[in-house]
């Protein structure tokens, strides 16, 4: 399938499929819709709920769909500037190619030059194999298909970043949330730019208590759901 970069609204590249009309980030602006849902809505909502909000302690992150490496690059950035470990888990069935890569403009975009290295190795790393891509920031890329995620009570915080249930709806039924549900620790987060009824309702479906919140720009609503902590 054929994929070819584009700049979204706010200046940063993204991976645009012709045959789906489809990107892997909001054509309206990729930064600006990773940093809105994923970190304001995900990793500092979490942060604060104090799930691991002392200095030194890890969170660990699964990201469905890891793509371009932005979300990534971006939870990196700030998990230095919060002084928080991260060990991050990036699910991904069909890795991007290197001249992809090189083509991505985020380190530029984000003003980060120093940081040039950084989103280097997060590529460069080999799949299935525990990297540490600095102190205190770990990442472990896995080449499979979301449906064969078998973890179970380990995330805290699962960034789902799957391609819009328009062109595949199968990555948001009830049999991927109850996937999901059951890789998160009691108390984890879910955080998805999707904001659909269906989508909403599948997650409701599987015991992920569900809030709307406001989406990024050029979307009116974005979801955020919770595995709530059994009462003793």
């Amino acid at each position: 399938m054929k994929r070819e970069i584009i700049i979204t609204s706010d200046g940063s590249s993204t991976i645009h499929i012709p045959e789906w009309n489809e990107q892997y980030h909001s054509k309206h602006g990729a930064i600006q819709e990773a940093y809105h849902v994923f970190i304001k809505h995900g990793l500092e909502y979490v942060l604060d709920k104090s799930l691991t909000s002392t200095k030194g302690e890890k969170i660990s992150i699964l990201e469905i769909g890891f793509g371009t490496g932005l979300n990534t690059l971006i939870t990196l950035i700030e998990a230095e500037k919060k002084q928080v470990q991260i060990e991050y888990c990036g699910v991904e069935a069909y890795p991007i190619s290197d001249e992809e890569v090189n083509h991505l403009n985020y380190v530029s975009e984000l003003h980060i030059e120093e940081k040039s290295g950084v989103f280097e190795a997060i590529h460069n790393s080999s799949w299935e194999v525990k990297h540490e891509i600095n102190e205190g920031f770990s990442l472990t890329k896995q080449k499979k298909f979301f449906k064969d995620i078998t973890d179970s009570n380990l995330y805290d915080l699962i960034y789902f970043d799957a391609f819009g249930a328009r062109v595949q709806p199968e990555l948001w039924t009830e049999a991927i949330f109850s996937i999901m549900f059951k890789a998160l620790k009691e108390g984890g987060v879910l955080v998805t730019y999707a904001a659909k009824g269906s989508v909403r309702r599948a997650m409701q479906a599987v015991g992920f208590t569900v809030t709307k919140l406001p989406g990024p720009p050029g979307k009116r609503e974005m979801l955020r759901g919770e595995k709530v902590k059994s009462e003793k």
